[in-house]
């Protein structure tokens, strides 16, 4: 079976399970690892011929794209010092513990193998962490923050990683030289990300069918990310400021685009979550199967490590607490004891973890055996199982057990806030228009249309100006001043919001979901000036 007929194949089960899921109350990824991994113990199994360089390249540009769309500049802004703490800081005390535990535990094993495998296992998995803990309905706080860790540490770890691997490669030391290739792969590919984004902004402008414009924005991240790869710098930040900026610099009138690309990128996240997911489940026989050594023999060193992975996230986790009650940001997370359980539980690993664990040379240049390879490849399977499966199938019963529920109330009200001023700013702007001439029929008609924007956003009913309705009864104009007065009024409603989205302290989900609306109500309306 040829990798085509394997990606098929996982992207079918994706879409089964998907309604499986549903049905069981389980997070459909999980199961996607556990079916893989079943599957690839049957006789007809054969080894899945990706190769390891492909992984990362082949499906984590898009799922990058996507997930950092769904946040903004305002909110990392706001967030900074949490994005620091959780992706850098985190993934480096995560990575010097895990370091020097194989170290102790692993005879033969050199300093730089040690800190490649602890690079490996070091960074949580945004998309694992969106997959599950998404759906269950905890605050919508804490998923932000998960997203904000898991957008960076994977980049901070791949440095580390190709860092260490180099050292293998040339018998050299690791040193100091490392922040510094961080510090400027960091600009550099943020530079780059920037461009880019500039540059598919413009093309934008200039491609007339909504298709190509979506075409593009699928070809975006992958190419972004390559170009990155090339030029030495670091392709999953160039990925995320590309995915932010094109965030930042939506246009008004493009109602269509995001109504059609919302759909679009929702069935390409399915699918390549799926196929990344089933992938990690195929693998992990594979990876054991590489293993020479007696795999019970192992485990102890193995099961360490998951122990100290588990334990410096909860540590962090705690001391993030203080830092936030001290801080008095009620956005921010973990806001309590509960919360910094429930993402400790969420520390889970996935795709850039199989990855790196492949990526492990099985021996040195000169041709000489990587002392200590089996534990190293061992060690990344087991974190990865303990932290992705066990948290999977166990975190809607724990987010229960605490009581760490949607904070439905914040939530719906930063909603209503975006909602109102979108309704004010259509409301403005008719009160703010001359004099037309409206016959009563279409006045009326327009009345409608209002209360209809009223009815689909959240919040109480806006006040529209009565001196207003009362110049509309007495005009009479042709139907094209109706679609001036009414078109105008919710563009102004999208700018508005639009506008809110670059605001610090306002959430991108409420602004997105608040959008949508308005796009919907408007796409409602062109396609009954078309009958």
């Amino acid at each position: 079976m040829d990798a085509l007929a394997i990606l098929v194949a996982l992207a079918l089960a994706s879409v089964l399970l998907v309604g499986l899921g549903e049905r069981l109350r389980l997070p459909w990824p999980a199961l996607m690892v556990v079916l893989a991994a079943v599957g690839s113990l049957l006789p007809v199994a054969q080894e899945v011929p990706i190769s390891e360089d492909l992984i990362l390249p082949l499906f984590l540009p898009p799922l990058l794209f996507a997930a950092a769309q769904r946040t903004s500049w305002a909110m990392f802004r706001a967030r900074w010092r949490a994005v620091v703490g959780l992706a850098l800081l985190l993934t480096v005390v995560t990575i010097a513990a895990v370091a020097g535990t194989v170290a102790a535990l692993v005879p033969g094993v050199s300093v730089a193998a040690a800190v490649a495998i602890a690079a490996a296992v070091a960074p949580p998995d945004p998309i694992a962490a969106e997959a599950v803990a998404g759906p269950l309905g905890i605050p919508r706080r804490i998923v932000s923050a998960l997203q904000s860790e898991g957008l960076f540490n994977d980049a901070v770890a791949i440095v580390v990683f190709h860092a260490a691997v180099g050292s293998l490669a040339n018998h050299t030391e690791l040193g100091p030289r490392v922040v510094l290739d961080f510090v400027v792969g960091l600009v550099l590919a943020g530079l780059l990300g920037l461009v880019v984004a500039w540059v598919a902004d413009w093309l934008t402008t200039h491609l007339t069918l909504v298709a190509a414009r979506n075409a593009l924005r699928l070809v975006l991240p992958f190419a972004v990310y390559l170009i990155a790869e090339e030029l030495g710098v670091s392709g999953v930040i160039a990925v995320v400021v590309a995915a932010l900026q094109m965030g930042s610099a939506q246009q008004v009138d493009a109602v269509e685009d995001r109504l059609t690309g919302k759909a679009f990128w929702d069935v390409v996240e399915l699918l390549v979550t799926g196929m990344a997911f089933g992938l990690i489940g195929v693998e992990l026989r594979y990876i054991l199967d590489t293993s020479e050594a007696s795999l019970g023999r192992l485990l102890g060193t193995a099961a360490a490590v998951c122990g100290v992975v588990v334990v410096v996230r909860a540590a962090w986790m705690t001391l993030s607490v203080l830092a936030v009650r001290r801080s008095g940001r009620r956005w921010l997370a973990p806001r309590t004891g509960r919360e910094a359980l429930v993402m400790t539980w969420c520390g889970m690993r996935g795709l850039a973890t199989l990855a790196l664990a492949l990526a492990i040379p099985r021996a040195l240049p000169d041709g000489t055996p990587l002392p200590g390879y089996d534990q190293l490849v061992v060690t990344a399977v087991a974190v990865l199982v303990v932290t992705l499966i066990l948290p999977a199938f166990t975190l809607r019963a724990l987010v229960r057990a605490l009581g760490v529920v949607k904070e439905g109330d914040e939530e719906n009200l930063a909603e209503q806030r975006v909602a109102q001023r979108a309704k004010r700013a259509a409301a403005e702007h008719l009160h703010n228009l001359g004099d037309g001439e409206l016959s009563e029929d279409e006045a009326t008609r327009i009345r409608v249309d209002l209360a209809r924007l009223d009815e689909a956003l959240p919040g109480p009913a806006e006040e529209y100006p009565a001196e207003y309705a009362e110049r509309v009864r007495e005009a009479v104009h042709r139907r094209e001043e109706i679609e001036r007065r009414r078109n105008g009024a919710l563009a102004a409603a999208r700018a508005e919001v639009l506008r809110m989205r670059g605001e610090p302290g306002v959430d991108p989900e409420a602004v997105d979901a608040v959008l949508r609306e308005l796009d919907l109500q408007t796409s409602h309306h062109y396609r009954r000036l078309d009958t």
